[in-house]
């Protein structure tokens, strides 16, 4: 039978611990978890039949509690969901292989946990310039030259959108050096992503100290007072599925 991997664990002496937390949790369907070890790091697996994969709801809920349970009492690295190997023995090698670059993970995770950071716009508002313009680059279509100044219209229109984004990034970049600067005393990591949708305009994951929760919210709260048009919506702490810098070979 296959074995389907939930997260990697630096277990250093705390194996007693593992197993006696392996003994209460269930994997996906129920199924038993136990521990995959090479040195000084396991991988947390339960058998499945490979056909059985499937990215349902249940499961994957099922599949993030285990690792978000585990992640409360040590320092891991999450997996992603449908990683799965033939025996434990490829296990035993995979974690061989890849044994530094797993360290050197685990070593930046530690005492560590990820939130996430959106800001969202009225994409309304965003979009009012272009629509003016839009407008005003049209006025002329029924004048008596209108044929020998469509083309004309066409590039103008497109030279003030494309001002208007630039100006728009431009201000995203002005959001972003703030919500940098906001968070510099907490030494986070971050991942930013721009312009995910309309409305979604910035994306900021972060990775920083357990401990740091109740400091970045109320830098959350300072920087919300500063953008009123805007709207910040924090979320976590998480497990760090978004800095894991490795992938399984």
């Amino acid at each position: 039978m296959d074995q389907i991997i939930y997260s990697i664990v630096s277990v250093k002496k705390q194996h007693r611990e593992l197993n006696a937390l392996l003994v209460e949790l269930k994997g996906i369907s129920g199924a038993d978890l136990y521990d995959v070890f090479f040195d000084d790091i396991t991988a947390i697996v339960s058998n499945i039949h490979r056909n059985n994969v499937v990215a349902s709801r249940p499961n994957i809920i099922e599949y993030a509690e285990v690792i978000e349970t585990l992640s409360q009492q040590f320092t891991l690295l999450p997996v992603r969901f449908g990683s799965v190997m033939e025996s434990t023995d490829v296990i035993i090698k995979m974690l061989g292989r890849n044994y530094a670059e797993i360290q050197s993970n685990l070593r930046k995770v530690e005492n560590k946990v990820e939130f996430g950071l959106k800001v969202f716009c009225d994409p309304q508002n965003a979009g009012a310039d272009t629509a003016t313009i839009a407008l005003l680059s049209s006025s002329g279509e029924n004048s008596p030259d209108s044929r020998h100044s469509v083309y004309r219209n066409y590039l103008d229109k497109k030279l003030q959108e494309h001002r208007i984004k630039e100006r728009h990034l431009a201000q995203i970049d002005l959001v972003i050096r703030d919500i940098t600067d906001a968070f510099a005393h907490l030494n986070p990591l971050h991942k930013f992503q721009k312009m995910i949708t309309a409305a979604n305009i910035i994306n900021d994951l972060l990775l920083l100290g357990k401990d740091k929760k109740r400091e970045l919210v109320l830098a959350v709260e300072e920087l919300q007072k500063k953008y009123k048009d805007l709207q910040l919506l924090l979320t976590g702490p998480w497990p760090p599925y978004n800095f894991v810098d490795f992938k399984i070979i």
